[in-house]
């Protein structure tokens, strides 16, 4: 397979040093447990397809866009009791990202956005503390809300469930257990009425929560499912991403 000119690991100084790229793409996942059944890079894959399947289209469609690698780490300050969910603390991620944006920015990009795969990772308030300074446009996307999931699976599940699964089992069938392999996902819900109904919040502590370390029931996810679902989500992100690289960051407002 030859080497895809949207995807920066792929590419070579001679390709890369005449091409002018509009939009970069970061992939940004997690390394946590994923049930019984699902491998600890799950998150990153998942946003690291995502991405590259989007800017695929966008390219197909004449938008410059590029994909960095993926940042492997995510949020894990309550998950310290499951074996090796690395954590990186949110103050970590607003360095980095720092570092990344100011980097892009110099050889000419004007938007960044991030693709989010762990729901731990919160980057509203990183960009509100970066776009004044950021020298470019910042977004985020969310990529498992891109498809409407209620219209693809009976339960998608939180974390590890039947989207997550469904995915992992399209895009990675060779390191993903049988389902029949998975815990059930139960999820303890809180004793305080404003956190179970949604309204108030306080991070959870995992291993109170769940004994498998998912939330959500994996038991009716196909590979079929999720082949149908990240092929909406990619349409969805590669019409997006046509549509921001020919915007204009000083008028995005008619």
């Amino acid at each position: 397979m030859s080497a895809r000119p949207y995807v920066l690991a792929e590419c070579t100084w001679e390709a890369l040093r005449t091409q002018r790229y509009e939009v970069a793409l970061l992939p940004w996942g997690a390394t946590e447990a994923h049930n019984r059944h699902l491998p600890y890079a799950t998150d990153t894959i998942q946003a690291e397809q995502v991405a590259i399947a989007g800017a695929g289209r966008a390219w197909e469609h004449g938008a410059r866009v590029l994909v960095l690698p993926a940042v492997p780490f995510g949020v894990q300050t309550t998950q310290r009791e499951v074996p090796f969910c690395l954590n990186m603390n949110p103050s970590t991620q607003l360095a980095v990202l720092r570092d990344i944006v100011h980097t892009v920015a110099a050889h000419g990009v004007r938007k960044l956005v991030i693709i989010n795969g762990h729901g731990g990772n919160e980057f509203k308030p990183i960009i509100r503390e970066l776009q004044p300074t950021a020298g470019l446009l910042l977004a985020l996307v969310n990529w498992w809300t891109l498809a409407q999931p209620a219209r693809h699976f009976a339960e998608p599940g939180d974390h590890a469930g039947e989207l997550e699964t469904s995915v992992m089992l399209h895009l990675a069938p060779h390191i993903t257990r049988p389902v029949s392999e998975a815990g059930p996902g139960a999820a303890r819900p809180s004793v305080v009425r404003g956190f179970r109904e949604g309204w108030a919040w306080t991070p959870r502590h995992w291993v109170s929560v769940t004994d498998d370390t998912g939330v959500g029931n994996p038991a009716q996810a196909t590979r079929e499912k999720g082949a149908a679902f990240f092929e909406a989500v990619a349409v969805q992100l590669g019409e997006f991403l046509v549509e921001l690289a020919a915007a204009d960051p000083a008028a995005l407002y008619a």
